[in-house]
């Protein structure tokens, strides 16, 4: 297990920032950990990296307690925080270089120049860090980030403020840092979860209000929905009488039927068109966006 969290809280005077969450992220894994502001996110995350201490609960790093081996558990995470805190009057180089001699990394030269391909600062390395753009800023803080080889990565909002092309590239980086890493993160962009992570973990006002992959989230709650389409003029008190049938929202060229009792209604569809002479030219079961889920579990 990589990341333990077990009733965890955290309390800012008398207010609770996180409210007796636990979850664990296993070793290999990428989690999604996403929330609404203020629902306790980036709080949890520096809980995690010992950068603040919780109020009470546990926290472990692959095995090992953060309030009793803090700096243990430092060696063993990367972290890169929303800010993205660099020096930008220092180069590329030697940002890296300082970073890794403050984690005594061995060989340093040669590991600050893999560093700079792995995250593809090879035209800028010879820069200063402020001349650089925003993309390539959050590549020299993924560099420093992974440069001691760590077991565990948190990331908190790593593509926040990046134009297309920049944030395809800094998932793509993620995702390959992935295979060999334990990466948590955070982020608002629903995309970026279903094209990276292996689950989502969404907290809200301080609680853990979902735990699943995004599939299996997708399709829990509310009723299955099927999208038909007819060749025929098919009509919306026609369409009431299909056994099951609940809303029913007619769009561009077809409709959207609900099922009250959350049962796949394709075979009650395809028999109704067959029994009054309609083509169904299309029958699929709708699935709730990932954005709709979210909005769901966060606005309860």
């Amino acid at each position: 297990m990589s990341i333990e969290v077990k009733n965890l809280f955290k309390y800012y005077g008398d207010q609770a920032a996180v409210k007796d969450i636990t979850f664990k992220v296993n070793s290999g894994e990428i989690v999604g950990f996403l929330g609404p502001n203020g629902a306790g996110k980036s709080t949890t995350m520096k809980i995690i990296t010992g950068y603040i201490s919780a109020s009470s609960g546990k926290v472990k790093v692959c095995g090992i307690p953060v309030t009793e081996s803090s700096l243990d558990t430092r060696r063993k995470i990367g972290y890169l925080p929303e800010n993205n805190p660099l020096y930008l009057d220092m180069y590329v180089k030697e940002y890296l270089t300082f970073v890794g001699n403050i984690y005594k990394v061995p060989n340093l030269k040669e590991r600050v120049d893999e560093m700079i391909e792995k995250v593809g600062l090879e035209v800028e390395q010879n820069k200063k860090i402020g001349q650089l753009s925003k993309g390539y800023r959050q590549r020299v803080g993924l560099a420093q980030a992974i440069i001691h080889d760590p077991l565990v990565l948190i990331l908190d909002e790593p593509t926040s403020g990046l134009d297309p092309n920049q944030l395809l590239e800094i998932r793509s980086l993620i995702k390959s840092i992935g295979k060999e890493k334990t990466v948590m993160l955070s982020t608002h962009i629903m995309q970026e979860v279903e094209a990276i992570c292996d689950r989502i973990v969404i907290i809200n006002k301080g609680e853990i209000v979902a735990d699943n992959t995004a599939k299996d989230l997708q399709s829990e709650g509310g009723n299955l929905t099927v999208y038909a389409e007819f060749e025929g003029e098919v009509t919306k008190s026609m369409l009431k009488k299909i056994e099951g049938v609940g809303k029913i929202e007619h769009v561009t060229n077809g409709w959207l039927l609900e099922s009250k009792d959350n049962v796949d209604l394709r075979k009650r569809v395809a028999k109704f068109a067959q029994e009054n002479d309609f083509l169904a030219i299309t029958l699929r079961v709708e699935e709730k966006s990932l954005e709709e889920v979210f909005k769901n579990l966060t606005n309860r």
